[in-house]
C-alpha cells in the first residue's frame, strides 16, 4: 500500500466516467439491432430539431480538427451539465485533460498506477490505522474519505458522457497513438481498465497490514499481490467499491456484454 500515491482515485473515476459513455456509445451507436418491420411502422422515429442536429454536428467537427494541446477549453466547455458535483469541477482544473487521461487508462489496463498522468487530486483526512491484538489494521475513517468518489461517479448524467464520447473520441484516440499505439482503438483498453477494476475483492473483515520498509503492506499475501491500480480501489473500502463495481455491471450489461466474460463478484 502506498499513500503517497492515493490520487490514483482520479484516475479510476476518470476510468467509470468515460467507461459510461463506451458502453451506451456502442450499445446505441455500433452495436444496435435493426427493429421488426412492425416494430418501425407502429412507432414513429424520433426527430431531432434541426438547430440541435447541427449544433452537434459542429462541436464533433470542432473536436476533429482540433490539435489536442488546444483542447482543453473545449474539454471543460463539453462537462459543465455533467454533474453538479464539485469534485468534477477540480479536475477539470488539469492541463492536457484528455492526453493524461488516455495515458492513465492505458495505466490502469496493465495495472499500473497512473500517478505520473493524475497528479491533481487528494482525498481529505489522512490515511489512518489502528492497532488491535497486536495488529495493525487500516481504520474505517480512512475509507470514508472516497465516499465523495463514489458518489461523484453516481452523479453523472449518462447522455451527457454519451455526447462527450462521441465528440471527443478523435481527439482520444489521437493521443492513444501518440502512446505507441497506431492501430489499436482505445475503447478496448478501457474495457479492459474495467475488467481490472471488476477483479478487486470486496474485503468485509479488517484489512491487516505491517509496516514494510517505506510504508504498510497487506499481510495477506493474496491481496499484496494486486496490482498497483487494484490496490488503489481497494482502499477505497468495502462499501466504495461494491458502488464502483456494482455501477460497472450495470453499464456492461447495457453494453451487451457476456456476463460470463466479467469477473464475477466476490466476497472476501
Amino acid at each position: 500500500m502506498e499513500e503517497n500515491r492515493k490520487v490514483i482515485i482520479t484516475g479510476i473515476i476518470f476510468v467509470l466516467v468515460v467507461a459510461a459513455v463506451v458502453l451506451v456509445y456502442f450499445l446505441f451507436i455500433r452495436g444496435g439491432k435493426e427493429a421488426p418491420a412492425e416494430e418501425v411502422t407502429a412507432k414513429a422515429p424520433q426527430q431531432i430539431p434541426l438547430d440541435e442536429a447541427l449544433k452537434k454536428e459542429e462541436i464533433i467537427t470542432e473536436f476533429a480538427q482540433m490539435e489536442l494541446g488546444k483542447s482543453d477549453d473545449l474539454i471543460r466547455e463539453q462537462t459543465k451539465e455533467l454533474s453538479s458535483h464539485p469534485k468534477l469541477a477540480r479536475w477539470l482544473m488539469t492541463k492536457d485533460i484528455i492526453r493524461k487521461f488516455t495515458a492513465a487508462v492505458d495505466n490502469i489496463a496493465n495495472g499500473l498506477s497512473p500517478i505520473p498522468q493524475i497528479d491533481f487530486f487528494t482525498p481529505g483526512g489522512e490515511f489512518e490505522i489502528t492497532k488491535r491484538n497486536g495488529d495493525y489494521r487500516i481504520d474505517s475513517k480512512s475509507f470514508r474519505r472516497y465516499d465523495s468518489v463514489a458518489d461523484a461517479f453516481l452523479s453523472l448524467n449518462t447522455e451527457g458522457c454519451v455526447k462527450l464520447y462521441r465528440q471527443a473520441k478523435p481527439l482520444i484516440q489521437k493521443a492513444y497513438m501518440e502512446l505507441g499505439y497506431p492501430t489499436k482503438d482505445f475503447d478496448e483498453t478501457l474495457l479492459r481498465a474495467m475488467v481490472e477494476l471488476l477483479k478487486v475483492p470486496i474485503v468485509e473483515g479488517d484489512m491487516v497490514v505491517q509496516k514494510g520498509v517505506v510504508t504498510y503492506i497487506y499481510t495477506d499475501s493474496r491481496l499484496e499481490k494486486l496490482s498497483e491500480a487494484q490496490k488503489h480501489l481497494l482502499r477505497m473500502g468495502p462499501e466504495n467499491v461494491r458502488i464502483i463495481q456494482e455501477k460497472l455491471r450495470e453499464l456492461a450489461s447495457e453494453f451487451g456484454f457476456p456476463q460470463d466474460k466479467l469477473p464475477s463478484p466476490e466476497t472476501y
